[in-house]
């Protein structure tokens, strides 16, 4: 799905009613330098999914990185096992982090399907 209008309000508006299937396209992160050079990949940005590892690139938590553990793709946020916060009770939450806000470093490739998207070979 594309964004025809080039005002800003309709475009926010667009990412905010998008139906589920387009809001999965908004969960890309870009991959390392390193990545796309060892697996050869044509790529500059991929989805991320779970069990992919990344690194916070901007925010207090910059630098830290760890497995995905969960993909929000409702609010465009992952669920990274590292990072997490006490609340009020004493309860550990982990910190949700926007997808553009990291880039990754390690991918998940236990599924065949993602390979070939990549052109990966077996």
């Amino acid at each position: 799905m594309h964004i025809k209008s080039s005002k800003p309000r309709k475009q926010r508006l667009f990412r905010l009613q998008a139906p589920a299937h387009a809001r999965k396209a908004f969960a890309h992160s870009r991959i390392s330098k390193d990545l796309i050079k060892k697996l050869g990949i044509k790529k500059r940005s991929i989805q991320v999914r779970k069990g992919d590892t990344v690194k916070v690139m901007t925010g207090s938590n910059k630098g830290k990185s760890g497995k995905v553990n969960k993909v929000e793709t409702k609010h465009g946020v992952l669920l990274i096992e590292n990072l997490t916060r006490r609340n009020a009770k004493g309860k550990e939450l982990q910190i949700p982090i926007k997808t553009s806000n990291v880039y990754i470093t390690d991918l998940d490739l236990n599924d065949k399907l993602r390979k070939q998207k990549l052109g990966l070979k077996e």
